[in-house]
């Protein structure tokens, strides 16, 4: 399991929520099962439902 937290921490590089939907589905790719929600990400385009978007990128990488 990994938190949503630990993923924008160690990737300083991601600068938008489009970015950070990618990253979260590579993080999926490389087998990681589990994400959990313990932050909003802060970036200027992160929009309402940005669970429901972030959980969709999980589930795409998923193999």
């Amino acid at each position: 399991m990994i938190n949503l937290s630990q993923i924008i921490i160690t990737n300083p590089q991601v600068k938008s929520f489009k970015q950070l939907l990618e990253v979260v589905e590579q993080e999926a790719k490389h087998g990681t099962l589990h994400l959990q929600f313990d932050v909003k990400p802060d970036y200027r385009d992160t929009p309402r439902n940005w669970e429901f978007l972030i959980e969709a990128a999980f589930y795409r990488g998923q193999p």
